[in-house]
């Protein structure tokens, strides 16, 4: 229960926080361009409180998800008055641009926010940074079956040259039982395969079972547990379990945790030399589970500094540009029955990755707002009625046709629209709800 009522309340501050950054776009723009604003809402329904300022009523209203601006004159159904501070009495071009800024606030948002938190706290994990060389691969997954071995480097994947692996994660994630076409270097040799990635796990994204290049670089050693009493030390690597070359960390707990309490022969690396230990894993409890372990803890691979301001701004504006591209591509992929919709996520979906993050931190949180701020400026763009995408493109066909389009044609088109977020809304917390109770 806790943890809901979290949930529910960063939820409830992030969203309100990026509509009102979409509102006031509309806000300013309006205000810019002489239209008169009634009332700028945070929230829908009845007027919880507020006050009011020359022709406008700021308020706060009862229901937190949503927002609005409420312009003189911008109901094509209602009397028009003649006023010059009509919205629809303003030329095509102010029109547009009044309509695009609130989407347009929300992506400037995620860049901004985006760069103030790389200038003070750029955070990454090492790997997605590094060349993306293979450190491990699952057995019988797809990337087993395309002959993907573990130390293979991945020189070309799907157009990229010389990917990353931040790369590679996007590519994978986002392609489901479609083949992507990688070119790697082995032993000196140049290897063209095809790798499709499966649907897997509550949101059915793509999974090819490969894994970046860790080692296992030993951070700290507990005394009393196995490790400590045959010798090990921080700073050991460990490079070998029962003979099999390790290169990716994770995969010591896996073979633990498999071995179910055999005894295993680690081989490691202590200043450029190889070192055998042979010991027993124990079974104790951590975290309210019991496990198999040695006693070791491994080097975190995050990467921590600061970025200078050009930088930073940079670094945003390829991440968000990243993000922007995948979406558009997981968009597609959907309507073209090429990826599940459950990768879709409602509010009940939004509520829990936003009280994740905060669990995780102030970075993980901003990180957090700054991608749902992209998502819901990508989303008001798309040309559905009632949303600033479906009046951007009755403004463009109007401005085609050099005239206004009666008001029944208006009408039924924002009739369709609000059908289909009903049925929208009503699908997501379905598909939410779903994921929650049968999560493969």
């Amino acid at each position: 229960m806790s943890s809901f009522l979290t949930d529910a309340v960063v939820v409830v501050f992030v969203l309100g926080f990026m509509i009102f950054i979409h509102e006031l776009g509309h806000f300013i723009a309006a205000k810019w361009f002489g239209v008169r604003v009634l009332v700028f809402s945070l929230g829908f329904g009845k007027r919880l409180f507020g006050f009011k300022r020359r022709d406008t009523d700021y308020r706060v209203s009862a229901l937190p998800f949503g927002g609005y601006v409420k312009m003189a004159g911008d109901d094509p159904s209602e009397v028009r008055q003649g006023e010059a501070g009509e919205f629809l009495a303003k030329p095509r071009w102010q029109r547009f641009v009044v309509v695009i800024m609130g989407p347009a606030m929300n992506v400037l948002l995620a860049v901004g926010l985006l760069t103030a938190l790389y200038r003070y706290h750029y955070q990454k994990p090492a790997y997605q940074e590094q060349p993306a060389r293979v450190g491990d691969v699952e057995p019988d997954s797809p990337a087993a079956h395309s002959g993907i071995q573990a130390g293979d480097l991945i020189t070309r994947l799907d157009g990229i040259t010389n990917p990353k692996w931040e790369d590679v994660e996007v590519k994978t994630l986002t392609t489901v039982d479609e083949p992507i076409p990688v070119e790697i270097q082995r032993d000196g040799k140049t290897l063209e395969l095809t790798v499709s990635p499966q649907a897997k796990g509550p949101n059915r994204i793509g999974d090819a079972g490969w894994y970046p290049y860790v080692p296992g670089t030993i951070d700290t050693i507990e005394p009393g547990l196995p490790a400590g009493q045959v010798g090990m030390k921080a700073g050991d690597q460990i490079v070998a379990v029962d003979g099999k070359r390790i290169c990716f960390w994770p995969r010591v707990a896996y073979v633990l945790q498999s071995s179910n309490g055999k005894e295993v022969d680690l081989t490691i690396a202590r200043e450029g030399k190889e070192m055998d230990f042979h010991l027993k894993p124990v079974f104790t409890e951590v975290r309210g589970e019991k496990v198999w372990r040695i006693g070791v803890t491994f080097r975190s691979s995050m990467v921590v500094r600061e970025l200078a301001w050009g930088q930073a701004f940079t670094s945003s504006l390829r991440d968000n540009s990243r993000n922007s591209l995948a979406t558009f591509d997981v968009l597609g992929k959907i309507l073209t029955r090429r990826m599940s919709t459950r990768s879709l996520s409602g509010p009940i979906g939004i509520a829990q990755l936003s009280g994740e993050a905060y669990r995780a931190g102030l970075a993980e949180l901003l990180m957090f707002v700054c991608f749902i701020s992209l998502q819901l400026g990508i989303f008001n763009l798309l040309p559905i009625p009632v949303l600033d995408g479906g009046v951007i493109l009755l403004l463009l066909v109007e401005g085609v046709i050099r005239h206004d389009l009666s008001l029944e044609v208006k009408e039924r088109f924002a009739q369709v629209g609000i059908v289909f977020l009903l049925l929208l809304a009503v699908f997501v917390m379905y598909n939410d709800i779903l994921k929650t109770f049968r999560p493969y």
